[in-house]
């Protein structure tokens, strides 16, 4: 029996992509307490990057949005993982962090991780609101162009 995120999920026509693996020693999740803290995780899509290159040049807000979106797609996919497959454990989303591989003149960091912040918003409802960091940075791993994280409080 689906559970009411995985309800939402398929109202509104989102599919989960697989789980990647990580690229060095650490772990994709960590339960410590009634915290799942997700690594941070890129914008791929069945294994492949989907968005490369610095916001401000090789693209621009709108591709980054939806680069910030499918990192959030993939935090909600290992989160599952974690979890057992169950999603309803999520009390509430506690913070995200995004990163943006930017130009050193780029300043719209915050309304690129928007697109991170608002599938969170559109999943969770109320709980999907959170504390938030949306940072510039010279590069990220791969050239991706965006990386986020989360922090969740889960039963």
């Amino acid at each position: 029996m689906a559970g009411r995120i995985e309800k939402i999920l398929l109202e509104k026509g989102i599919e989960l992509p697989e789980p990647g693996q990580p690229l060095g020693t650490y772990l994709p999740a960590v339960i410590a307490s009634n915290f799942l803290f997700v690594s941070g995780q890129g914008p791929k899509h069945h294994g492949k990057v989907m968005f490369r290159g610095k916001v401000g040049s090789a693209l621009f807000v709108p591709e980054a949005q939806m680069a910030a979106r499918q990192c959030a797609l993939n935090v909600i996919s290992v989160a599952k993982q974690a979890l057992d497959g169950d999603l309803d454990r999520i009390l509430r989303l506690v913070k995200l962090g995004g990163f943006v591989n930017s130009m050193e003149d780029f300043k719209e960091h915050p309304q690129v991780i928007n697109g991170a912040s608002d599938l969170m918003a559109e999943v969770f409802g109320e709980a999907g609101r959170h504390a938030r960091i949306a940072v510039g940075c010279s590069s990220l791993p791969g050239d991706i162009s965006v990386e986020v994280d989360a922090v969740f409080e889960i039963t």
